[in-house]
C-alpha cells in the first residue's frame, strides 16, 4: 500500500475514535513530513512494506543532525511514528511494528517553571486589565488549560454547587473542579456587576469581542507585561499558572491523585513532575540532621 493512502487511512482512523481535531490535525502534518522526506530520499512514491527501520532511524538522525530538531521535537515525531505503525499493524497494513523495537528519543530532566503564592500575588496587582486580572487568578485556583479556560460557557460555571464543569478538556475528556471560597466569591462579582458580553455564551467575553471569548495572545501579552512591572524574573503564561496550581497543592502536601483528577491529567506520571522541591525545601531538609 502507498504510504500516502495509508497515511490517509490513519487519519480517518484517528478521526473515527474520536481524538480531539488538534490531535488529528498534529499526526497528519507530521506524517506528511515523514512522507516527504522518505519520497525525496527514494525519488519517487513509496511503499509502506518497503519501508526499514533503518529508513526510520536515518529519518531520526536526519531531524537531529540536519534539521537541528530539539529533543522534544524529535521525541514527538517518534510518537506519532509509534502510533502510525500501531495503527498500521493492527490493520494489517504492515506484516510487523518495526517502530517496537526503536529507542524512544532521551528528554533532558527539567524543573518546571511555576511561581510561589507570593510571586502570583505580585504579579496579579500589576495586571491592569480587569477582566485578564480575574483570569489570572481563576487560572491559578483552578488549574484549567487556557484553551479550557476560553472554552468555558455559562452554562459551565455552577455557582450553587459550587463547581466549574470542563467540557471536552484535552483528549475529549469531561472533568469537575471544585471552585475555593475566594474564587467562588470573586467570579460572582465578576457575573454580576462587571460581565459586559450580553451576546456571548462564554463566560469570559467582553462586548468588544463580540460572541467570541477573551483572545489567547491578549491575555499572555497581559499577563507578561504584568511580570516585568512586577519585577518577578520568570517567563509567565497561562500554562505558568497551572504549573504554580499545582506546585501549591503539592507544598501544601496535597496527594496526586487528588491533583491528578483537578489537573485532567490521564496519567500519574504526568502529574508527579510537579513534586519538585525548591531551594528553601531542600535546606529545611538537611537542617533536620543533627539537631
Amino acid at each position: 500500500m502507498l504510504l500516502s493512502v495509508a497515511c490517509e487511512r490513519f487519519n480517518d482512523y484517528l478521526y473515527s475514535i474520536d481524538r480531539s481535531p488538534k490531535t488529528q490535525e498534529r499526526y497528519s502534518r507530521d506524517m506528511t513530513f515523514i512522507r516527504n522526506y522518505l519520497e525525496v530520499k527514494a525519488n519517487g512514491p513509496v511503499f509502506v512494506e518497503d519501508i526499514t527501520e533503518n529508513d526510520l532511524e536515518a529519518f531520526m538522525r536526519y531531524l537531529k543532525e540536519i534539521k537541528g530538531f530539539a529533543p522534544n521535537s524529535r521525541s514527538r515525531y517518534f510518537y506519532t511514528l509509534r502510533s502510525f505503525y500501531k495503527f498500521a499493524s493492527k490493520k494489517d497494513i504492515v506484516q510487523k511494528d518495526i517502530v517496537a523495537g526503536m529507542n524512544t528519543v532521551k528528554l533532558p530532566q527539567k524543573e518546571r517553571n511555576y511561581l510561589t503564592e507570593e510571586e502570583v500575588v505580585l504579579v496579579v496587582d500589576q495586571i491592569d486589565n480587569y477582566l485578564i486580572k480575574v483570569i489570572a487568578i481563576f487560572l491559578y485556583n483552578t488549574g484549567l488549560r487556557i484553551s479550557e479556560c476560553r472554552n468555558l460557557k455559562l452554562e459551565d460555571v455552577d455557582f450553587d454547587k459550587g463547581i466549574i464543569k470542563v467540557i471536552e478538556g484535552k483528549n475529549r475528556k469531561d472533568r469537575i473542579v471544585p471552585m475555593n471560597h475566594y474564587l467562588h466569591g470573586l467570579l460572582m462579582d465578576y457575573f454580576n456587576n462587571h460581565r459586559d458580553a450580553p451576546q456571548s455564551d462564554y463566560f469570559f467575553a467582553t462586548r468588544r469581542s463580540g460572541a467570541a471569548s477573551v483572545s489567547y495572545p491578549h491575555i499572555c501579552l497581559t499577563l507578561s507585561t504584568a511580570a516585568k512591572k512586577s519585577g518577578v524574573n520568570k517567563q509567565v503564561s497561562c500554562h505558568v499558572l497551572r504549573h504554580s496550581f499545582a506546585s501549591a497543592l503539592v507544598k501544601k502536601k496535597v496527594g496526586l491523585v487528588e491533583i491528578q483528577k483537578l489537573l485532567g491529567h490521564s496519567n500519574l506520571a504526568v502529574t508527579s513532575i510537579y513534586t519538585h522541591t525548591n531551594l528553601e525545601a531542600l535546606t529545611e531538609a538537611v537542617n533536620t540532621l543533627n539537631r
